[in-house]
């Protein structure tokens, strides 16, 4: 069986390619673990200079959790736990040692959304799509870490936005926001500009890299552990999230009641 998740490493680069496109690169849990095994390993690998991330096919960077995943949730524990994990492996990715850049073709929404956010550079084609929909879909709701993350990058405003309007970010909008740094045309031009970045990057005096990164993780406002679990709770636990994930998976539009 071809692995769900890719990783290979070249030229002190290593590459890792999310290989679900049946189902737009969506996220399993064993997935976010694997991810955050190699982010680990590589802040421990001296031979490692780069990490590069994108997704298979033509469709998706990673559209988020792959829902089914949710289907156990029945306690209050099961939502706890899931935002633990995935706060786990977004701050595996963005304390790695080593940059990593993101390369992002198509969708790019929710927990692959949350991803491309936590690596240090982002580049995009002109298809790529992004944003967190789900006031629209699950009825779920972000960890105030996640949240911390994202107002960090583009500003309360814009989260708020495209949240509240469950819309997704497209390409120039992307760029002029500062989501990305840049936009190439196609797939192809996308990977080959990103590689192009990766080598560039792993070429660099890795310790100002680490310094750099570890400078503008202290900056950022710290999240209490634990802290916003009342309002995980709230939304996980809920009816409107039950409803959203049933209507969802049964692809119809959900009837949402505010319990």
């Amino acid at each position: 069986m071809t692995p769900e998740l890719l990783h290979e490493v070249r030229d002190g680069v290593a590459y890792v390619t999310f290989n679900r496109p049946q189902a737009r690169n969506a996220l399993t849990f064993a997935m976010y673990e694997r991810l955050a095994e190699i982010c680990n390993n590589a802040s421990e690998d001296r031979s490692i200079k780069a990490i590069l991330l994108t997704g298979a096919g033509d469709k998706a960077f990673a559209a988020g959790t792959d829902i089914s995943q949710f289907r156990a949730f029945d306690k209050e524990q099961d939502a706890l736990d899931y935002e633990a994990r995935i706060d786990r492996v977004m701050t595996a990715i963005e304390r790695c040692r080593v940059p990593s850049i993101a390369a992002i073709h198509g969708a790019c929404t929710g927990g692959g959304a949350s991803i491309a956010s936590c690596c240090d550079l982002r580049i995009g084609s002109r298809s790529m799509k992004f944003g967190f929909p789900v006031a629209r879909t699950l009825g779920n709701c972000l960890s105030l870490v996640s949240y911390a993350r994202l107002v960090y990058l583009v500003g309360p405003s814009l989260v708020k936005d495209i949240v509240f309007r469950a819309r997704l970010v497209e390409a120039e909008e992307a760029l002029a926001r500062g989501l990305v740094s840049e936009l190439l045309d196609d797939q192809a031009s996308l990977m080959a500009r990103a590689e192009e970045i990766a080598r560039q990057v792993a070429s660099h005096a890795p310790l100002t890299l680490q310094a750099t990164k570890e400078a503008l993780l202290r900056l950022r406002p710290e999240v209490k552990h634990g802290e916003g679990n009342d309002l995980v709770l709230m939304c996980y636990m809920s009816e409107d999230f039950r409803e959203g994930m049933d209507a969802f998976l049964n692809k119809r539009k959900p009837v949402w009641k505010g319990r």
